[in-house]
């Protein structure tokens, strides 16, 4: 049992080391995809002064903290959000080792989790979520079901058309009423996408959790900016927060009890 506890930890310590270095790639995605940009090439540098940088200033959150967050040679300040992105790949990684050991689901999951990172970057900087990430994550989630011994592919398939179509009835239905967009194809392809990774069950929490943390945040920023309402919110970010939550939580047990209650399962 203490042997388990420190293959554990080990996993766990590998995974965040790899995290830190997948999230300083996310950065670069996070920038550069929406503006149609190579992801590969050219090399990092800095906005300001175009100078690059060198690999040894690049390196996952320790370059940033001895640097201070400034570019080494005219100081101009980088984002802290570089360092955030960073850290929370690398949690959520650890995170991984701990939920699901060493097995095909954690494969899984550490494919979702870099994805649902980006894309929610993506969606606060810009108001999209990109098809690369949505459309081939469902593809990779279905197939993920086929070869995952731990899951099965018709709660797959079946979260896919659930979520998908759910989401799209609520955003056709605003439109009827407000003759207007309220909700993008992005948010619509995004649950369906971790309808996908996480079977149906996940499909009413999800929603329901990103609907509740959507409203309270929505709540909080007209309380602090009285023009906020008119403002469009991403939604994608609590959508992934709800995923995340309901991965990390165990919230297959929540999923469950809310289909039996529903008398959808028995």
């Amino acid at each position: 049992m203490f042997e388990a506890f420190e293959q554990s930890h080990f996993l766990a310590a590998v995974l965040f080391f790899f995290g830190i270095l997948f999230g300083s790639f996310a950065n670069v995605v996070i920038l550069r995809l929406p503006q149609g940009e190579s992801i590969v090439t050219p090399r990092s540098r800095c906005g300001k002064c175009k100078s690059l940088i060198p690999w040894y200033h690049n390196i996952p959150i320790f370059s940033w903290l001895i640097l201070r967050g400034k570019c080494y040679k005219c100081g101009e300040k980088f984002s802290v959000r570089y360092l955030l992105v960073e850290a929370i790949m690398g949690a959520l990684f650890a995170l991984s080792a701990y939920r699901y050991g060493l097995s095909w689901t954690l494969l899984e999951s550490l494919i979702f989790i870099f994805g649902l990172v980006c894309c929610s970057f993506i969606d606060i900087d810009h108001m999209i979520l990109p098809d690369e990430f949505t459309l081939s994550g469902i593809v990779i989630g279905l197939v993920g079901s086929l070869l995952n011994p731990a899951r099965s592919f018709l709660p797959s398939l079946y979260g896919v058309l659930i979520g998908g179509g759910f989401l799209w009835s609520v955003a056709y239905l605003y439109y009827i009423v407000r003759k207007r967009e309220g909700m993008g194809g992005g948010d619509i392809k995004l649950i369906a996408w971790i309808g996908a990774v996480l079977g149906w069950a996940a499909v009413p929490i999800v929603i329901i959790g990103s609907s509740l943390v959507g409203a309270l945040v929505g709540v909080l920023l007209v309380l602090g900016q009285k023009d906020a309402f008119k403002k469009p919110i991403p939604f994608g970010p609590y959508l992934v927060a709800a995923a995340l939550a309901y991965m990390f939580l165990h919230g297959e047990r929540l999923g469950e009890w809310y289909l039996q209650v529903h008398g959808f399962v028995d």
